[in-house]
């Protein structure tokens, strides 16, 4: 990791920006308050001469929040760990500056007999201690074991795997589906269950985190005897807290063994920031500085708990988080960012009636520039099957049955232009085999993708897997009770269940397939799991049928 460079100034972040914004005027103001964010996240952290990472004797475990691993290629993965031996206090129990060493080692085996690279990383306490190890020199599709070490303490293994050459013939790849993890919510029991699953990695496709206040008792996780302290009892808007947040999470059995198990992909929706908000624009219409301070806090905490790459690592309140990976000839990953540069909701958000607010052709949920790297990436795909993971849900969804219903204004209904133009470009580029997947709804649903959804006769493009939450929503239902309302207002939508839970999405040269995983309850923990429904399109035949 190359250190950034350390920035002096007496003022504090809120004062540089409120002094650029005025030297500045409204021309200039958002380039202002980028900046002045930036200035502020970008103090204090290690600079180019920062002093060599230093041994500890630690008295207390520091691997507290597990291991995990992310973004493989052909030859190399991410390996990510956390000291933190007091994981619910600020500092964690760590020195508040300077590096701790950490060792780690990669292994063709569980035992670590036959190990294959090691090195040392440092754990700076500027960027909490995390650590992120870009371990290069690895071969294609292989299954590979990694640890840490500080001092006599090592961490738990963990299990990574690499993808397979670009260009290589792949019989099939199995990948987990998971989103929306409300700790207050109730017990991540779908992810202990995704972790005994054969998988190849996972996607998680946003609300990794809530921003909400957790109580002593931890909300609805009851079977607990640990008092969580008061700082956890209110909302994240500083990188303290956003920090301290992520401990909170981390701590959670099932969630370290679903990240030991596998290498993620992650992307975030808007909890991991801030409710529904859209670029730089939060839900309650603050100042522009003031969010986009915390926007700064908030992807800078992300990056630092995320097993990602040092591109994606943030410049105050930009990240560059959307990314392409390729799985031999098999598949094409483009994984999306649709919070970061979207268009602030039309009708001011929630369910409204489509108008010309709404259907302005300027309007986009990706951005510019995030729209023309995907629509260029759909041209130069040879891949069989070209799938997008992102967060909100792409097929249009009616509430009633009636000839004009309420859209939901933050999904991509809500940009209807900018999803016209990535149909288009599908349509353009010659894919035969377009997939979406899909979080935020807390429901799973199965869909055919329309050319356009006003006619349902029109031509199926593709199908979209849009997964339930984990535990946002509390236990859920099987059948909510607008279910049989949506299945028959939307004649596209194959498939709805409420209830809890993950999906397996397999691939292979024949179908893409969705096995819909679903617990009975989150409320209390140890629930068994099973599948509510399995589909599958063909390949060159798009169109969900049930299995």
């Amino acid at each position: 990791m190359t250190p950034m460079a350390h920035t002096a100034d007496s003022s504090s972040p809120h004062q540089q920006i409120k002094a650029a914004a005025a030297r500045l005027g409204r021309r200039g103001f958002l380039t202002a308050t980028s900046a002045a964010a930036a200035l502020a996240f970008t103090t204090n952290l290690p600079s180019a001469h920062a002093a060599e990472a230093r041994s500890y004797a630690l008295d207390e475990d520091p691997f507290t929040l597990g291991v995990a691993s992310g973004d493989p290629l052909p030859d190399s993965v991410v390996l990510w760990t956390r000291l933190a031996p007091r994981p619910y206090e600020p500092g964690h129990g760590l020195p508040a500056s300077g590096a701790v060493r950490v060792h780690w080692e990669i292994a063709h085996d569980q035992r670590f007999s036959r190990r294959v690279r090691r090195g040392t990383a440092p754990a700076y306490a500027a960027f909490d201690h995390t650590v992120h190890v870009d371990v290069g020199g690895l071969e294609a599709d292989r299954v590979y074991w990694y640890r840490f070490r500080v001092g006599n303490w090592i961490s738990p293994a963990g299990r990574t795997r690499t993808t397979p050459a670009r260009g290589s013939r792949v019989s099939e790849g199995r990948f987990g589906l998971t989103s929306c993890q409300a700790y207050h919510d109730g017990y991540f029991t779908a992810l202990g269950h995704l972790a005994d699953e054969e998988l190849d990695a996972v996607f998680h496709v946003g609300d990794y985190l809530y921003e909400y206040a957790v109580n002593a008792t931890g909300g609805a996780r009851k079977y607990t005897d640990r008092t969580l302290p008061d700082w956890f009892n209110r909302e994240t808007v500083t990188l303290d807290e956003y920090r301290l947040r992520y401990a909170l999470y981390k701590t959670d059995p099932d969630l370290q063994a679903a990240h030991a198990a596998f290498p993620w992909y992650v992307t975030w929706d808007d909890h991991e920031t801030e409710n529904n908000y859209a670029g730089d624009t939060d839900e309650h219409g603050s100042p522009t500085e003031d969010f986009l301070v915390r926007r700064a806090a908030a992807y800078r905490a992300y990056w630092e708990n995320m097993p990602l790459r040092l591109p994606q690592q943030p410049v105050g309140p930009d990240m560059r988080l959307y990314r392409r990976f390729h799985y031999g000839r098999l598949a094409q990953f483009d994984i999306l960012d649709t919070r970061q540069y979207r268009s602030d909701q039309a009708y001011g958000d929630g369910w409204q009636y489509p108008g010309p607010e709404s259907e302005d052709p300027a309007r986009t949920l990706t951005g510019a520039t995030q729209e023309r790297w995907l629509l260029d990436g759909f041209r130069r795909s040879t891949a069989t099957w070209n799938v997008l993971p992102q967060q909100v849900t792409f097929s249009r969804r009616k509430n009633t049955t009636a000839a004009r219903s309420k859209l939901a204004m933050d999904a991509w209904d809500g940009y209807p232009a900018s999803r016209e133009r990535i149909l288009a470009g599908v349509e353009q580029a010659g894919l035969d085999n377009f997939v979406v997947l899909t979080g935020d709804v807390h429901v799973s649903y199965a869909m055919d993708i329309k050319r356009d959804f006003d006619a349902p006769d029109s031509r199926t493009v593709g199908v979209e897997f849009v997964g339930t939450s984990v535990s946002s929503g509390k236990d859920g239902a099987e059948k909510p009770s607008n279910w049989a309302t949506y299945l028959a207002a939307n004649p596209h939508m194959k498939f709805y269940n409420g209830l809890r839970g993950y999906s397996v999405v397999t691939l292979d040269g024949s179908q893409a397939r969705a096995d819909y995983r679903t617990v009975p309850y989150i409320s209390a923990p140890d629930a068994p799991v099973s599948t509510a429904a399995s589909f599958a399109t063909e390949s060159g035949n798009p169109g969900l049928h049930q299995l």
